[in-house]
């Protein structure tokens, strides 16, 4: 048996699989991360719940949330320390893999069926490095290298890179992003907490009036779900401004990865927020954001991008993981 796991900032997701067949678990659970000092705990309630020999268990592979190294991650969203050998020996398993968690859904995105994507530009299909952005909690990033026969994961931190404005208003907003952070990252803005920074910034600089309902809402509701659900529904102005100048953005970084990685076997946008939004983003805010590179919107153009819909593909990433390079 062997263990996966996706370590969010605000879930933890494991899964029992049987070693070496099928994409459905023998058991599974999730966990609100914040409510546990750390991963070692969760696991081990969730062995317990199992009713499992934990001896039964030979391998674990986790996608955590945060830069890896040598098996080691200080979680970015999240007070945790994890530590590959350190849970080895806590938990009696005798090999236990950490991987980055964009790098797990890298791994998973080839694990999942033509119908659990929705392809928002169908541009050119060719072979070539492919690229992975993820915005929920957090911003992640990771590339996929083509070698010529196959595609190889590798995870990056470019979620923290500089927010780089491309207008006067979005000049203003990395100023009042300055005042708050210091350093603002594209995670700042591309993430759960960047769309209520977005909607904070149109009601402070009074570009935009809160209604008393709105401030109610965000009293006992988590702000980004408010701002969503009242931009799907068409009820809050401000709400559908910011949700379109957020895909805007995220369209941008995700042209600039794109560009990075030359993405010519095609983008992938993961995470929770795109497949809440599918319906604003096939508006076209997300792909002129995308495309509005110069001279380099003729590739850009030719690029295939897809919405990931199964929400379990860093899950089945580190199954995959586990079951091809941990054996």
């Amino acid at each position: 048996m062997l263990i996966a796991g996706d370590i969010g900032g605000t879930k933890t997701h494991l899964a029992l699989y049987e070693n070496e067949r099928g994409k459905t678990p023998v058991f599974e659970k999730k966990f609100s991360s914040r409510e546990y000092p750390g991963l070692t705990e969760i696991v081990q309630e969730f062995l317990n719940m199992s009713k499992l020999n934990v001896s039964l268990v030979d391998r674990a592979c986790f996608g955590v949330a945060g830069p890896v190294v040598d098996r080691q991650c200080k979680t970015t969203n999240l007070p945790w320390m994890i530590d590959g050998a350190a849970l080895e020996f806590s938990l009696n398993i005798a090999k236990v893999g950490v991987i980055n968690d964009l790098e797990s859904n890298a791994y998973g995105l080839h694990m999942l069926e033509e119908d659990e994507f929705l392809t928002i530009h169908a541009g050119q299909k060719k072979t070539g490095n492919q690229a992975l952005l993820a915005a929920g909690t957090g911003l992640g990033e990771a590339c996929l290298y083509w070698d010529g026969k196959g595609y190889h994961p590798f995870a990056c931190e470019g979620g923290h890179s500089d927010f780089a404005p491309r207008d006067e208003l979005e000049m203003e907003l990395l100023r009042y992003l300055k005042k708050q952070f210091g350093h603002v990252s594209y995670e700042r803005v591309l993430s759960g907490s960047g769309l209520y920074q977005l909607y904070r910034f149109l009601i402070d600089m009074q570009l935009e009036k809160e209604t008393a309902e709105m401030r109610q809402k965000f009293a006992t509701i988590d702000p980004p779900q408010v701002i969503t659900q009242a931009a799907i529904e068409g009820t809050c102005h401000v709400c559908i401004r910011v949700v379109r100048w957020f895909l805007s953005i995220y369209g941008s970084e995700a042209g600039n990865v794109a560009l990075k990685f030359l993405s010519l076997g095609g983008v992938y946008i993961g995470g929770g927020i795109a497949p809440r939004l599918k319906e604003f983003i096939g508006k076209g805010e997300f792909l002129r954001g995308f495309t509005d590179k110069g001279r380099f919107r003729p590739l850009l153009e030719e690029m295939t991008i897809k919405i990931v819909l199964n929400d379990n593909a860093a899950l089945l990433g580190a199954l995959r993981y586990a079951r091809e390079w941990m054996r």
